[in-house]
């Protein structure tokens, strides 16, 4: 029942803050930040007391698993289950939660109740989304999350907030119904093949098909989860949303949001579709190294600094796409690393850009410049997240990049090299975001204070869980082991009656 608790306690967590508003403004920060803690507890505690299962290859396929019919008529189930690799999303999800309700705390002063609804919801939608596997279920959750983002955005956004939202609903409403066509496709499909009507994830994976519907199929999934990871050329409403957000929207914006795009090609393209997968590979990993030089481009030619840390992501997020459809042990790793090293550094300067611009009122880098005299922990802090998102050695993405790199110079050479022309371009944007922001004269004469205890309490972990990630990969990578090997079994086996 854990896996069912740790969404529970969210949603009814969002509900009593929106009742709890109406007695004041702390109550709903209290409520929210103490239910996203104690799931994170109980996700900590589960991990402790099953690692020695978490990191060999278990029994079965799950380390925990809630299974119930909803509407059996259907084949629909309400089946929740988890392994390696939905442990490593989950806890960063709740860690990112907790990060995201601190880092509110004074920024969001009216309908502080129904913003830590929406904000608990959209994190229960997320752990929905990394736990279901009932492809009806998974779909629920992958909606559920999206009507409250569009929320956060459209209430306690900036200027043009509205634009924004709207233009992250439709994006992000239109590439979900391709996959939910995509979903109905390989139901009928799958019964007309066996006679049984089922969304069960076990279930489809080997569903004899012709290579033409697979790769039709195939393809309303990699586009909704494209359009969210966000995939070159359907990135355009990443720099708007990410940019009229309030500071915790852009947070699981880039820390979470993003990653369920990356986590359902992991999870359902590559092993539902093998073949076809396979032979999309070259055109999906030709757009990855695109996005990887067209991010780092723009991210140089932005003058707002919250969305040139926009356009880095879709920079960052290219390797995980090239990653993930090399399909190897390395460039899969490296993917996985780079997902969770990406929430962290990203994330961070999110949250460092709002820091600044509580204190200056401005975005815009050629307005600040001198910082490091008037407030030298900060701009410490925002040079060490910015060192670790253009790859620094000894920090996480640095890690991430390399293994990816790896991985992909044993399947496509010159798209190695073009990938790695990529991660020289990050250094530029990065030397002259620090430069710009935090050193030169202080020509406009700020006098701003430096970071206080609340906001240390949220880098400082963030910092510590980037370096040590940098230092120490192996606990991800053992645990992310037996998910990896699973998958590759699953689809071995498939490519291979296929063949027969």
């Amino acid at each position: 029942m854990i896996l069912v608790w740790l969404i529970v306690i969210l949603l009814g967590a969002g509900a009593l803050a929106w009742l709890a508003g109406r007695f004041g403004a702390e109550w709903p920060r209290w409520i929210s930040l103490v239910a996203a803690g104690f799931d994170l507890a109980l996700v900590l505690d589960f991990w402790a007391r099953h690692r020695a299962e978490v990191e060999i290859i278990p029994q079965g396929r799950w380390l925990a698993e809630f299974n119930r019919a909803w509407v059996p008529q259907y084949g629909i189930h309400f089946h929740l289950a988890m392994d390696g690799l939905s442990l490593l999303m989950v806890a960063l999800t709740l860690f990112i939660g907790m990060m995201a309700v601190l880092c509110s705390w004074k920024e969001i002063q009216k309908g502080v109740g129904f913003y830590h609804f929406n904000l608990m919801w959209i994190l229960a939608g997320i752990l929905g989304v990394f736990l279901a596997v009932d492809l009806f279920l998974f779909y629920f959750a992958w909606e559920l999350m999206l009507v409250p983002m569009y929320f956060l955005i459209a209430i306690w956004g900036h200027e043009h907030r509205v634009y924004a939202a709207i233009k992250f609903f439709i994006f992000t409403q239109l590439s979900g119904l391709l996959m939910l066509l995509a979903i109905l496709g390989l139901y009928f499909v799958h019964h007309h093949a066996t006679g049984v009507y089922t969304f069960e994830y076990s279930d489809l994976l080997g569903t004899p098909m012709s290579p033409r519907t697979a790769m039709l199929l195939m393809l309303g999934f990699f586009v909704a989860f494209a359009v969210k990871l966000p995939m070159f050329p359907f990135h355009p409403w990443l720099p708007d949303a990410h940019t009229e957000a309030p500071t915790a929207g852009s947070l699981i914006l880039a820390a979470l949001l993003l990653k369920t795009g990356a986590y359902g090609m992991i999870r359902f393209v590559v092993p539902l579709f093998p073949g076809a997968a396979r032979a999309f590979a070259p055109i999906a990993m030709t757009l990855g190294v695109v996005g990887i030089l067209y991010g780092a481009v723009l991210a140089y030619g932005q003058t707002d600094f919250k969305r040139m840390v926009a356009y880095t992501s879709v920079s960052h997020l290219g390797f995980v796409l090239l990653g993930i459809f090399a399909w190897n042990t390395l460039a899969l790793q490296g993917a996985v690393v780079g997902m969770i090293a990406h929430a962290l550094s990203t994330g961070a300067l999110f949250m460092l850009v709002g820091q600044l611009y509580e204190r200056t009122r401005t975005r815009d880098l050629n307005q600040l410049g001198g910082l490091w005299a008037t407030a030298p922990v900060l701009s410490g802090v925002g040079m060490f997240f910015m060192l670790g998102s253009v790859g620094l050695p000894g920090l996480g993405d640095f890690v991430g990049e390399f293994l990816v790199l790896l991985g992909t110079y044993r399947a496509h050479v010159l798209l190695t090299a073009l990938a790695t022309v990529g991660v020289l371009a990050s250094t530029f944007y990065g030397v002259q975001m620090v430069q710009r922001a935090f050193h030169g004269p202080n020509v406009h004469h700020w006098k701003i204070a430096d970071l206080h205890g609340r906001e240390l309490l949220i880098m400082g972990p963030m910092m510590i869980l980037l370096l040590g990630l940098g230092l120490y990969p192996l606990p991800v990578l053992k645990t992310f082991s037996p998910a990896w090997k699973s998958l590759e079994r699953s689809t071995r086996s498939v490519v291979s009656e296929a063949r027969r």
